[in-house]
């Protein structure tokens, strides 16, 4: 039993929160699109969590990693590259969707082309969050931390393209951000940390702040156009199911947790616009997570879903990073379930969340 539980644990540190948006709308709108529309943005950049991390892991000493098997069972030529599913993320439908590139590549990945450097990359680290203790077991890279990456890559930029061609690239790109939940998982309710000196509304405002100036860091570095996800519910997520001990035939959403994530964006949802008050020329887009996620689990047929309460991978209820691996049977159509493994969500899953931000959120960008 205690082994069981260190297992769970060491689930649970990966990182969770799905990153943007869908909605009841989303439902018709399974397919990727056909054609992507053209370029509205010359590069993609992306910060935050497991959720949108396409391997930087693999280069972090960290046991946080999705570079073995059976990850990545529907990528391309069937490779695990450190994605946390079992395709491609929501950043890499996004850039395709947008006509920026096929898939977004990981900053730390050795000797990427120019090309891939001029339209974009992703900063994520799966395990990541706003909170720095979320971190210090893990050794993944903190959100702050990637702002410094930022930073490198910034000076790598401008070598390939000049100066001012750099500042032009970094001020209309699009800018991803997509963390959270492992802050409220990890230190406030599987192991309580923060919450010796927080309440839950405490350490949201907490979280906020610490948002709010990796936002301003952002916005000083050059970046305008900025998509920030909020939080899924989390009671919702199989190892949250899990660790409460929740029998495998009687699964239900955890509500205490999933009324705190509605609670915290609905405070995120009203800083953005105060914030982008404040920075001018800059945009900044909220994506609800919440309710398009929480409407797939109450809907699932309109999504094609068969199985909402656990993940293809093994029995699905605690099997993420090294207790997901060749070893471990998957199911037949991971297309069928919502997650997985039991945090993260299917490639079919992203599908739904890339087409409804491509509708709903980029558009805002028109206005």
């Amino acid at each position: 039993m205690a082994t069981s539980k260190l297992f769970i644990m060491l689930a649970v540190l990966i990182c969770m929160a799905p990153i943007n948006t869908c909605s009841s709308a989303a439902a018709s709108t399974a397919s990727m699109a056909t054609r992507p529309p053209s370029p509205k943005f010359p590069a993609i950049f992306v910060f935050g969590d497991s959720t949108v991390d396409t391997g930087n892991n693999n280069y972090v000493k960290t046991l946080f990693k999705a570079n073995l098997p059976p990850y990545g069972e529907n990528f391309p030529d069937h490779i695990p590259t450190g994605r946390f599913s079992d395709g491609k993320l929501v950043p890499d439908f996004l850039a395709s969707f947008l006509g920026i590139k096929d898939d977004v590549p990981p900053f730390l990945k050795p000797n990427l082309s120019e090309n891939e450097l001029r339209t974009g990359v992703t900063f994520a680290s799966a395990g990541s969050g706003y909170d720095y203790l979320t971190t210090r077991l893990s050794n993944a890279i903190p959100v702050s931390k990637q702002v410094e990456m930022f930073k490198s890559y910034i000076n790598k930029l401008k070598g390939i393209v000049g100066k001012d061609k750099g500042n032009n690239i970094i001020g209309e790109a699009l800018v991803i951000i997509s963390a959270g939940t492992n802050d409220f998982v990890f230190n406030f309710y599987d192991i309580p940390t923060r919450r010796l000196e927080f309440d839950i509304v405490g350490y949201q405002h907490f979280l906020l702040q610490k948002l709010e100036d990796f936002l301003k860091e952002l916005y000083e570095l050059g970046c305008r156009k900025m998509i920030v996800a909020g939080l899924p519910p989390i009671g919702c997520l199989p190892i949250q199911m899990t660790v409460k001990f929740q029998i495998p035939t009687n699964r239900k959403c955890l509500e205490d947790q999933n009324s705190d994530a509605e609670s915290y964006n609905k405070k995120l949802a009203k800083l953005l616009p105060e914030l982008q008050a404040k920075l001018p020329g800059s945009k900044l887009a909220y994506a609800d997570v919440y309710e398009p996620l929480f409407d797939m689990i109450n809907y699932p047929q309109q999504y094609g879903f068969v199985e909402i309460k656990r993940g293809c991978c093994g029995t699905g209820i605690i099997e993420a990073l090294f207790l997901c691996n060749a070893m471990t049977p998957i199911c037949r159509n991971p297309s069928e379930f919502l997650f997985w493994d039991c945090i993260h969500p299917s490639q079919q899953a992203y599908i739904y969340l890339a087409n409804y931000i491509i509708e709903e959120v980029v558009p805002l960008f028109d206005k």
